[in-house]
């Protein structure tokens, strides 16, 4: 099984041939020393040379089974043959005009997409920025200039960005506020319905937390204050959490009560990632605004806020905008990536890729007691390690020595969770299911060695 990729075929195998990482890439990562900040991170510093299909290959030869698709960009495949093709075009054409300054066509014709694919059949229109923090700074400023209010409500475990308003957003400290403070004022944090572990179990968290979130922003901020509610419908980087059922739903409802903007970041978890075009489907929930970045142009740097068509206009013109915001040569990556997720069905691919991952991982987890929770939908899906099921003490440790192990073997796999103990898996969507059975062998065995 191949994919093409720019013109050559990147062979679908793992293939280690030196340790990871090799020599090659041990001399990049010295040059990388010297000249790259070291607030850089990396999760794994092995230099990619081509990438495709469910594989990253690397300039030691060696080809790593790839369970992180770029942090869910490139669920599309790193080369999808529709996203070369349609950006290639347009670099030949021209690389940038400013949309601000002369407009183009593939500009609107991502938007025009993006009214049909979002949930909702009201009239909605679109602005278009280069990363997801932009997007959802871009939320605020639309939802305060609608509402004329200032506060902004979000979420524990919630991650937003690394701007300034992103970082006062986003729940977790280290790595992504410590010292970098002070943070964008009027920004409250409420409790999410996080099943795996409230207190009354998570057949009653639902309810529960959407009442306690009610209630705190009532009482502590005042429902008329309140701007916008901005909520990741799965929640990424806090641990791959599924707010339990009838949480949004009520949060939405309350929301609308109220004259406050609901914005769904479907950063993470948007584009077929769940199986769906946008996570917030599950549950039938509409959001007023919707942030959407990653997966939208297939790994070029796009990203979009959508809308209804009242709150998109609400912000006065030249309010909105930037340099590079919806990029011509981005705009052709995103309406290839849309064209290769309907042609090849990647919601139904999704929805495999949790079937088989599910089965496997239930059986590990029968095994391996280190495993207290298996959660997500389709594609991006994560296990929770604890030191005690009982307890449910987090294990950080465990989740690390994993991952390492992983990658020794060939297979990327990523962590996240507030507590560092969550083994996250984002595979693309495009992966073949022989490559995702291997990958999850090394999962097993190496569940067996710790």
């Amino acid at each position: 099984m191949t994919e093409l990729t720019g013109g050559s075929a990147l062979p679908q195998e793992r293939r280690v041939v030196t340790a990871i990482p090799g020599p090659k890439s041990l001399e990049l990562q010295a040059r990388r020393t010297a000249t790259v900040a070291g607030g850089v991170g990396s999760v794994l510093p092995v230099f990619t040379t081509r990438a495709g299909g469910g594989v990253i290959e690397d300039v030691d030869g060696n080809s790593l089974i790839d369970f992180g698709s770029g942090i869910a960009v490139t669920s599309v495949g790193a080369s999808a043959e529709a996203v070369v093709r349609r950006a290639s075009a347009q670099l030949a054409n021209f690389t940038h005009t400013c949309f601000m300054v002369t407009p183009y066509e593939g500009y609107v014709e991502v938007c025009e997409r993006l009214a049909e694919l979002t949930p909702g059949d009201h009239a909605k229109k679109s602005a278009l920025f280069n990363s997801g923090a932009e997007a959802v700074e871009n939320a605020v400023k639309i939802a305060r200039a609608y509402t004329k209010r200032q506060a902004v409500v979000v979420f524990d475990h919630g991650y937003h960005g690394r701007t300034n308003l992103t970082m006062a957003l986003t729940a977790k400290n280290m790595p992504y506020k410590h010292g970098f403070g002070p943070f964008a004022p009027e920004v409250y944090r409420v409790p999410v319905a996080y099943g795996y572990r409230w207190p009354t179990g998570p057949e009653n968290c639902g309810p529960e937390a959407a009442a306690q979130a009610i209630d705190q922003i009532t009482k502590q901020v005042g429902a008329e204050n309140v701007a916008a509610i901005i909520i990741e419908p799965v929640l990424g980087e806090g641990g791959f959490i599924e707010p339990a059922k009838g949480f949004l739903p009520a949060i939405v409802k309350f929301a609308n009560d109220n004259g406050i903007v609901f914005v769904a970041d479907e950063i993470q978890s948007g584009f077929c990632r769940t199986g769906q075009w946008f996570a917030c489907e599950d549950e039938g929930v509409v959001p007023d605004l919707i942030t959407t970045a990653k997966g939208i142009a297939g790994g070029m740097p796009l990203a979009a806020v959508t809308g209804r068509a009242e709150i998109m206009d609400s912000a006065h013109a030249g309010g909105l905008g930037g340099t590079y915001g919806g990029n011509p040569v981005a705009c052709a990556a995103a309406l290839g990536a849309i064209e290769t997720m309907r042609e090849l069905d990647l919601n139904a691919k999704a929805k495999r890729i949790e079937e088989v991952m599910k089965a496997r991982l239930a059986v590990m987890q029968e095994k391996f007691p280190v495993i207290g929770d298996i959660r997500g939908r389709g594609a991006m899906i994560a296990i929770e390690l604890v030191k005690d099921p009982e307890t449910k003490a987090p294990a950080p440790e465990a989740a690390g020595a994993l991952a390492k192990a992983c990658h020794a073997e060939g297979l990327l796999v990523l962590t996240c969770g507030t507590y560092g103990n969550v083994l996250r898996f984002l595979p693309p969507l495009v992966i073949g299911e022989d490559l995702l059975n291997e990958g999850l062998d090394i999962i097993e065995a190496a569940l067996g060695r710790l």
